[in-house]
Parts: structure tokens; sequence; C-alpha cells
């Protein structure tokens, strides 16, 4: 079992105008010094925290237009982003950049964003539209059910992490060489992803209550092992929000070989995982997703022992 340490609420220090105070449905996270970037399932912005109290930035938007507040229609239109990671240096990007990618499970969820960084690790230029239509329909015909949830570079490889649902309880690891990622993204106007992946591996992380554990994001450690959120969420299909039963955190090893699964105290239904490794202990930032627009998510720690 996992304790969970709450650190603070996901909200910010100062309102910005018509955008919400809080950050309410955190699906990933990346750590670069001590900033938090997040992205939320239902926003066109991008959240930033200072994890040590010096700064928050607030809102910085990715998408243009605005979202109407009706649960339903939102969640209709949602550009539905789930993985965040972060890139190394590459052609137009001498400092690396953020890379944001949308679910995939519906049509209209197959855009992602490019985000420069500087020298410091802050955001540089403006965000630019990933077109993720291609690849996105080559991995439909592999997974009906196509849902990303989760990135990692891992070495020379982007490895993006299909989430399980209950109509289709099957978690992968879908691998891109790297040199091609970043050869789309950086070598024209328009950035954009391989078309098709290099290698697809299944991974079954057991069930909860009859109900599978499915990937919800992920964090790699230096030796290649991938450290990953899942929650069994009592839901048949990728569109639908159900009851969350389970929640855990484990790790994977590149060929999919799941060393540990260990769940989470008290339930949380957890979306946005960073990863570090000190002197034989695993420590962990997670992000929530409550599935409720006016409650802030949470950031918590804790702590994995190898």
């Amino acid at each position: 079992m996992i304790d969970l340490h709450p650190l603070r609420p996901l909200k910010f220090s100062a309102a910005q105008a018509a955008l919400p105070d809080r950050l309410s449905a955190a699906s990933g996270i990346v750590v670069v010094g001590d900033v938090l970037y997040a992205i939320a399932d239902d926003e066109l912005h991008l959240g930033v925290f200072g994890l040590a109290g010096r700064h928050d930035a607030g809102w910085t938007r990715i998408f243009p237009g605005e979202l109407p507040d009706d649960a339903a229609a939102r969640k209709a239109l949602k550009p539905d982003l789930e993985a965040l990671v972060r890139l190394p240096p590459f052609a137009g990007h001498p400092h690396g950049a953020l890379l944001a990618l949308a679910s995939g499970s519906k049509p209209n969820r197959r855009t992602g964003v490019l985000l420069g960084l500087d020298a410091s690790g802050a955001l540089r230029g403006p965000p630019r539209p990933v077109d993720l239509s291609a690849p996105y329909a080559a991995l439909q015909a592999r997974f009906p059910g196509l849902n990303i949830e989760g990135a990692v570079v891992r070495g020379q490889e982007l490895v993006l992490l299909q989430r399980a649902s209950g109509g289709h309880p099957e978690n992968a690891l879908i691998g891109y060489p790297l040199a091609e990622v970043l050869g789309a993204l950086g070598g024209s106007d328009d950035p954009r992803l391989p078309e098709s992946p290099a290698r697809i591996v299944s991974v079954d992380l057991g069930r909860v209550d009859g109900v599978p554990l499915g990937f919800t994001d992920g964090s790699v450690l230096a030796d290649g092992r991938i450290v990953f959120s899942a929650v069994a969420e009592n839901v048949d299909d990728t569109y639908h929000d159900g009851p969350c039963v389970g929640a855990a955190i484990g790790i994977v090893d590149s060929d999919g070989r799941v060393e540990r699964v260990e769940p989470v105290s008290p339930l949380q239904k957890i979306e946005g995982i960073d990863a570090q490794m000190e002197a034989g202990t695993i420590r962990l930032l997670l992000a929530t997703d409550g599935d409720d627009r006016s409650m802030p998510g949470t950031l918590f720690n804790a702590s994995l022992v190898l």
C-alpha cells in the first residue's frame, strides 16, 4: 500500500479574468526545476504551478476559442489532452519542449500541442498545434478503444501509454523512434508524429472488483523502467466517466513486464505522475482528476521503496 500525502490543491494564487481559479481535471504533469506544468483534459490552457512557493504563473493559453460551461457540451467539444512529456533539444528547440497529446478517443480529440522551453525551463514562443490524425488512425485499427493517457521519453524512444477500459481491457506501451519523432516535430511548419509505431507491447495490470486497471500516466527512471499510475474506472467505453473503484502505482519494464503494482490510500483518481529516484526510494508527485469542475484537483506526494 502506498500512502498519499496532500501537498496542495491545484489552485492559482491570483485569479485571471474569465478563467477558473483552479485546475480541476489534471490529466498529465511534467516537473521542470521547481515548476510543475499540468494539463487538464477539459481546458484550452496549460496550468503552471510553483513547487517552491516562489511563483504561480497561472493559466497559459494553448488552444484558441472557448468551451461551453455546460458539462455535456463541454465534454463533447473539449480537446481532451491526456499526456504531457518533456522532449530533449531538437531543431528549432535548442532547450527542448513540452509535448501535450490528446487521447484520440474521438475524432475531435486528435490534436496535440508543442510548447518550446528556454534555458531556464520556462515556456518559450507560441504554442504550435500538432496533427495526430494519421498516427491515431493507424492506432485505432489496433485499438478500437483508443485512449492515449501518458507519454515518456525512454532512451531513444517515445513511448505512449494506451489505457484499458471495461469494453477494451488492453493496456499497451506504444514505441516510436525518438529521432523520427523529433524530426517530424522539428522539420517543418506542420509538426506531427510519425504515422506508424516501431513496436507495441501489451501490458496486463490486473483488475479491481472485476474492473481492469488502466494506465493514466507514466514517468521514466534513469534505468529505463516506467513508473506508472493506473485507475480502475467502472465504465465500458473511453468517453463517459464512471466510479473509480481502485487506483495504483506500479513499475513496468520496457518489455511490458510488470514488476510492481501497489494500491494507494486514500483512493484517488490519479492521472498525473512524476517519479524521481533517491537512494533506493522513488519519490512521487501525483495529480488528481476528481471529475468535478467546481473543485480543484490535488497534488500529492508519496514514496515507493524498492
